[in-house]
């Protein structure tokens, strides 16, 4: 385990330094590589021994993989690392089987089987169990893939198999429903009434909308949206799930316009959340883009806060509930500094979060006064961090918190006063509900701008009418047939032609209504209401579970327990000991 640690860290010294030790000199010449080893054993802290044994087994194995991956290329047969099963006579087992990944998982336990002679075991990958009935290159396993064989009970096979599938189908379930629930929320535009038809705006610190063109909104709706249900399964710490929905998060923010990410912690947050879950997985196989995505972060929060956290002060008066994110960010770097090898390097970032942990642990005491006062634990704590444990400052900083997000709702509630009293005014002038909202919605609320624009497209809509018209009476049909045709089949030329012609000019009895023409104040109506009803409950349905996710505090993201943190935050040998715990499961 020691030695796949001493391999991973010279193997990272050899991309920097950008040398490939299957080619020459190193391929013939062994002073090159003792010279080599000697170079490293100063910045590495192993052996010299250590060292050139590491660098020979890494020419090895990285002339066998080019020989497989010619190979794969060639005839498509991959080649994939077993870690086999302990056994009396060797600490490990490590072999390599040829296989084509077309085939299922099933099918590589039977061949495993009948070469090695275990008979109930499972295969692992970082991070999953590979399901039985579903092919290997489905399942993310690739050429030079690792794969360990656990040996289990025939009962606990039974059992982990149907657990995990069972586990895979959730997960798979609620990936789809939060997917669809944000896509319903990203198309609603608020022309509608929140009150029964709930949408979403994107504002900023202060609860002002912003506004950006609309295919942006969409995507950080949806964006934000897949975080937020990341960080709720992360809170239950089902990091796998978490993973596969700030994932699809990243890719969303990735639509957007940087500009603006750079102005708002929520790209940043969510590159540490991401992290927090590969840790929390051991996946080791995802280190280099751990290293990417926290150094994003690090630049976001500079651009964002600012320098010394100067920007971030100037808008908020204070910047000590954010301290819970660097506390991650700098055990998360400790953590990937220590595997590469540099432990002076991870000591140091340790000390800075054992500063930070000691300055945002909070006295019970305090959090208790603040609670007997009306606050919750969430407003208590955030405020004393916020203050730095100042309880009177909290205070002042909660009532004011509280009173700014009354006076938002007030807003609120006023704004959709408004909105209603100008949609009456306008139906009352002979436009439909649906037009005036829509109206509104267009010009920002002006009621005046509305009126001009539903005139314009009611005048749009009567021509167009007028035209369609003239096209039947053209062809000879009566204009009362002509026009309730028309009506009938929803203006569509084509459809009330063939119903003219297929009656011999005339509408059938049955299709005529005794009601006058509809006036563009009238509300339409389908043959697919019915339709649209059950589909529209079984959105509203996933639109409120959705909602649910989202957290009534603006801060949630800030209201850590450090629990976790406090988890990994151990001893030099306890955290070795973690470690390379992780690096068997790899």
């Amino acid at each position: 385990m020691e030695e796949k640690h001493m391999q991973s860290v010279l193997i990272d010294l050899l991309r920097k330094d950008n040398i490939r030790l299957w080619t020459e000199p190193f391929v013939s010449d062994l002073q090159k590589i003792q010279e080599l080893a000697q170079k490293y054993v100063l910045v590495t802290e192993f052996t010299l021994e250590e060292v050139i044994s590491t660098l020979e087994s890494i020419r090895a194995d990285t002339s066998r993989k080019d020989e497989g991956n010619k190979e794969f290329k060639e005839t498509a047969v991959a080649s994939l690392e077993l870690h086999l099963p302990k056994t009396a006579e060797s600490k490990k087992r490590k072999v390599h089987l040829k296989t084509k990944l077309d085939i299922t998982a099933q099918e590589l336990k039977k061949r495993i089987s009948e070469e090695y002679g275990y008979t109930h075991f499972n295969l692992i990958m970082p991070g999953k169990i590979l399901s039985p009935g579903r092919r290997l290159d489905e399942q993310n396993v690739k050429n030079n893939s690792k794969i360990m064989v656990h040996v289990v009970s025939s009962e606990q096979e039974k059992k982990e198999m149907l657990k995990e599938e069972e586990k895979k189908r959730q997960q798979d379930e609620g990936w789809q429903r939060t997917q669809k629930g944000f896509q319903i929320l990203s198309e609603r535009d608020g022309s509608e009434d929140p009150a029964t038809t709930p949408f979403l705006e994107i504002a900023d610190q202060k609860g002002n909308p912003l506004q950006i063109p609309d295919s942006e909104r969409k995507a950080l709706i949806l964006a934000m949206g897949f975080h937020e249900r990341g960080r709720a399964l992360m809170k239950k710490r089902n990091h796998s799930a978490a993973l596969s929905h700030l994932v699809e998060a990243d890719e969303q923010f990735n639509k957007c316009n940087s500009a603006l990410l750079n102005t708002v912690d929520n790209y940043a947050v969510l590159q540490l959340d991401v992290v927090w879950c590969y840790q929390a997985l051991q996946q080791l196989e995802c280190l280099n883009d751990a290293r990417q995505r926290l150094e994003r972060a690090e630049e976001c929060f500079k651009r964002c806060y600012g320098e010394q956290q100067s920007r971030l002060r100037q808008i908020k008066g204070h910047t000590g509930g954010e301290d819970v994110l660097f506390l991650r960010l700098y055990l998360l770097q400790s953590l990937l500094a220590y595997h590469d090898g540099k432990k002076n390097q991870a000591f140091n970032k340790l000390r800075n979060v054992e500063e930070l942990y000691g300055q945002l642990c909070l006295d019970p005491e305090k959090m208790g006064l603040l609670m007997t006062l009306g606050f919750s634990e969430q407003e208590a704590r955030l405020g004393l961090r916020a203050c730095r444990g100042d309880v009177e400052a909290a205070e002042r900083l909660i009532s004011q918190r509280k009173k700014e997000r009354e006076e938002l709702k007030e807003q609120e509630r006023e704004k959709r006063r408004r909105r209603l009293q100008d949609i009456n005014t306008l139906v009352e002038l002979g436009f439909s509900k649906r037009d005036a909202a829509k109206a509104l919605h267009q010009t920002r609320g002006d009621v005046n701008k509305a009126y001009g624009v539903l005139l314009d497209g009611a005048e749009a809509q009567s021509s167009d009418r007028e035209k369609k018209l003239d096209q039947l009476l053209a062809l000879g049909f009566q204009v009362d047939m002509a026009d309730s045709a028309l009506r009938i089949m929803g203006y569509d030329v084509v459809q009330a032609t063939k119903m003219l012609l297929d009656n011999q000019g005339v509408v059938p009895p049955d299709l005529l209504s005794p009601s006058p023409p509809s006036s563009s104040s009238e509300e339409p109506s389908t043959s697919s209401d019915s339709t649209a009803s059950g589909s529209s409950r079984q959105d509203e349905e996933l639109v409120n579970e959705v909602l649910e996710d989202i957290p009534r505090h603006e801060e949630d993201y800030l209201d850590l327990t450090l629990d976790e943190e406090k988890e990994l935050m151990i001893t030099p040998n306890q955290k070795e000991n973690n470690l390379t715990f992780i690096h068997h499961s790899s």
